[in-house]
């Protein structure tokens, strides 16, 4: 059995509240779950301590037992200390679509049209 430290929503519509649980991988987003080790409340004001709360015992204790973090709380874990979240490179990110697609037409016709470039060996 997988387990994920994962972000269920809770909260009315429009106004979400997050729990922090641990469950099972194959379980739904917002269903069963094995124990609550904290909440998130987007809606609360960055500076505010009381827009994060998790029990950092239980957490490492899950973490030690094979558990693994979704990105979002990963994000949590190394704001806190507990574990370091490898840094993420895109550098197709703040290209716009289009010429991406141009590039990735470009350089698809470019290993074609290469090997018919290239002279005939000479007959002797």
């Amino acid at each position: 059995m997988s387990l994920m430290i994962r972000m269920a929503r809770a909260g009315t519509k429009k106004r979400p509240v997050y729990h922090i649980v641990v469950a099972d991988k194959r379980s739904p987003r917002d269903g069963r779950f094995i124990e609550r080790l904290g909440y998130f409340n987007p809606l609360m004001a960055k500076d505010k301590p009381e827009r994060l709360k998790l029990d950092m015992d239980k957490v490492k204790a899950w973490l030690d037992k094979g558990a693994q973090p979704s990105d979002r709380v990963l994000r949590f874990l190394d704001a806190a200390g507990v574990r370091k979240r490898e840094k993420r490179n895109n550098p197709e990110k703040a290209v716009p679509r289009k010429e991406r697609k141009a590039r990735a037409e470009e350089a698809a016709k470019a290993p074609a049209a290469a090997p018919a470039a290239a002279p005939a060996p000479a007959a002797s």
